[in-house]
């Protein structure tokens, strides 16, 4: 089984090579025409899957010949990392107070309904509604 496996990888290369191959655009591919490409490709089998990828694929725009990620570059101007961005930061701020207030509503609910399980409605608890909270900042 192991001996096939050689065979395998082989096969795969260049089923990824002829197609890589026969999707990109004929203005995109470099120093051959695509139908030499495809031929090199089937006729050469391992050297022409390795010379396809090192040198014919296009090379997207912007990227650094000969070797480029595949992936457009990025144009104009970049958003800003979200701690560089005032917008952002304030809307955390927000969210945050938001978030807070929604849990001192939960834990005086919490401790309501301790207080009426227990049947201490006369008592203050230490922690209580009317007691002061130490603030978090």
């Amino acid at each position: 089984m192991v001996r096939f496996l050689p065979v395998g990888v082989i096969i795969a290369l260049e089923i990824f090579c002829l197609v890589d191959c026969v999707i990109a655009e004929e203005s995109r591919v470099r120093y051959l025409p695509k139908v030499v490409w495809i031929l090199l490709i089937l006729f050469t089998s391992i050297v022409g899957c390795i010379v396809w990828l090192a040198v014919g694929r296009p090379v997207a725009p912007g990227t650094a010949w000969p070797i480029g990620s595949g992936f457009p570059e990025p144009s104009g101007r970049r958003a800003p990392a979200p701690d560089d961005d005032p917008e952002f930061l304030r809307r955390m701020r927000e969210g945050n107070r938001e978030h807070e207030e929604l849990l001192r509503q939960w834990e005086d609910d919490l401790r309501r309904r301790e207080r009426d399980l227990r049947g201490d409605e006369g008592e203050a608890e230490p922690g209580g509604p009317g007691a002061p909270r130490p603030e978090h900042g």
